[in-house]
């Protein structure tokens, strides 16, 4: 069996990401060897697949296939930073260039440097780093906040996000020339549902893995159990898999896990089309007659206020969360954040 493992693993048991992959399924077979053309070349690579779905385990896989094999690899995450950090965390700052920067600091480029930097979702980038980002991956060198001189590097960028981002380069959140530049080679990640034939290695790989953890005996899946696993629709991907299993080795008896033991997620990906259609065209509907009594009143840069009321309704259904707020509007949460900011919804320092 083809298996890729994130390291340390174990310390990852409450992260969202999938800290294994296999390739049985025809459709990861097919991805592997997409994979091994691109990893050996020193092209940009954008990574393209749904949360859990192992982005940055195909991350790590085309740098250990590359010459820069044995090199430093670096991830991280550009969603986890605010828009006032973003910048000194991959580029580096000096000494005094602002408030509390009581020493330099290199950036992620800089630790990166003769390796790999792996940027997980990109499109969370602000539009001033996407300057910055274009920028360095054009000259090849990074400027430190403050500082004047330009440090060369030489740096092979992995790139991957869970929201496309041609729609988003349509939409305007994010620089055209920024994302030819980072798509010189790219790999879409198949959903779990899509590939059923990684469902059950994957399972028996976690089944073994903590089996081991816990200090059982040999574990197996029955029939039925193996059956459920094979008709879920995954919403969660490989991380929901792991969880689930893991789950079921701490409530099973006699060293078997059964159907009941797998205590499957009730999120539903789709609804019978016709009834989402019924619905989505009833709300359609219901949505417009709102709009046009709202444009009879005249009111000044309606558009604007519109957009404000979406985005802080969407902000309260998502119980004040900006990462799912800007997941359920399809846009980064930089720009989730830079607007409930400017409508006073939460503090600039938050």
């Amino acid at each position: 069996m083809n298996l890729l493992t994130l390291p340390n693993s174990q310390a990852l048991t409450t992260s969202i990401r999938a800290t294994a992959q296999v390739f049985e399924d025809p459709k990861s077979v097919a991805l592997l060897a997409r994979i091994k053309m691109i990893a050996p070349s020193d092209a940009n690579v954008l990574i393209i697949g749904e949360t859990g779905t192992g982005k940055e385990l195909i991350a790590r896989y085309v740098h250990e296939l590359s010459q820069r094999k044995g090199k430093p690899f670096v991830a991280v995450n550009c969603g986890a930073f605010s828009e006032s950090l973003v910048e000194s965390e991959l580029f580096g700052h000096e000494k005094g260039a602002f408030t509390g920067a009581f020493s330099a600091k290199a950036g992620w480029f800089e630790a990166a440097n003769g390796g790999t930097l792996f940027l997980d979702e990109i499109g969370d980038l602000p539009p001033s780093i996407q300057v910055k980002l274009l920028r360095v991956l054009q000259e090849r060198e990074v400027v430190r906040l403050g500082a004047r001189k330009a440090t060369p590097i030489d740096v092979r960028l992995v790139a991957a996000t869970n929201v496309r981002l041609e729609e988003a380069v349509l939409a305007g959140h994010f620089r055209e020339d920024l994302f030819y530049r980072l798509r010189v080679a790219h790999l879409e990640l198949p959903t779990l549902r899509n590939r059923p034939g990684d469902i059950l290695p994957l399972a028996e790989y976690f089944v073994t893995e903590y089996r081991r953890r816990l200090g059982y005996g040999e574990i197996t899946l029955d029939e039925h159990a193996k059956a459920k696993l094979l008709s879920h629709a995954w919403p969660g991907n490989i991380r929901e898999l792991e969880n689930i299993i893991h789950h079921a080795l701490l409530i099973c008896k006699n060293n078997i896990v059964r159907s009941e033991d797998l205590q499957l997620s009730s999120i539903s990906l789709h609804r019978p089309r016709e009834a989402e259609s019924t619905g989505r065209d009833a709300h359609q509907s219901q949505l417009q007659e709102v709009l046009h009594a709202y444009f009879e009143t005249g009111a000044p840069d309606l558009f604007e206020q519109l957009e404000d009321t979406i985005v802080r309704t969407a902000y309260q259904h998502c119980h004040n969360n900006q990462v799912q707020t800007a997941k359920l509007l399809g846009i980064s949460r930089n720009i989730v954040r830079a607007k409930l900011i400017k409508m006073g919804a939460i503090n600039a320092l938050k």
